[in-house]
């Protein structure tokens, strides 16, 4: 007799594998930036600031040691403290924006970037950047406010 649950099967009578769960956490990172946008049209060209808040998402088929993803805790000290050095309360601007110099002449911290610091490259730059500390991660959400955000995911 063949398999009949969903997972061995599609709706056109096809066989399958049965497909493997993943486990997956989510790591919360509040921050705050500022920004402004080049080459745009909307109010956000002008500088702004945001509450951001930031959703990690790391994720496997097979627990560690630990029967972990990923221990909380690791997350944190890793992402955001990276955030924390180099994000919270900064101005995150392109490398050609004319206040660059002007912000840095009165002491204020910049974070640089070579594209508009729009949220989804901030999505982009956060994923990259769990990826660098060698982290599973399949998504990474930044909110920069409560109705607007954007996520970068992983391909596959």
């Amino acid at each position: 007799m063949q398999e009949s649950t969903p997972a061995a099967r599609d709706l056109g009578g096809r066989h399958f594998a049965k497909m493997v769960g993943m486990y997956s956490v989510i790591k919360r990172i509040d921050f705050c930036y500022g920004h402004r946008l080049l080459d745009y049209d909307g109010p956000c060209r002008h500088p702004h600031g945001h509450n951001a808040v930031v959703e990690v998402e790391l994720g496997t088929a097979s627990l560690d040691g630990r029967d972990m993803v990923a221990d909380f805790g690791d997350i944190k000290r890793l992402i955001k403290g990276w955030i924390d050095r180099e994000l919270d309360h900064r101005m995150i601007l392109r490398r050609d924006d004319p206040l660059v110099e002007a912000l840095r002449a009165l002491g204020e911290p910049v974070y640089l970037m070579d594209s508009n610091p729009t949220v989804e490259r901030l999505a982009q730059l956060l994923f990259e950047i769990v990826r660098q500390h060698d982290l599973p991660v399949i998504r990474v959400t930044v909110w920069e406010t409560p109705a607007s955000w954007a996520t970068y995911a992983s391909a596959s």
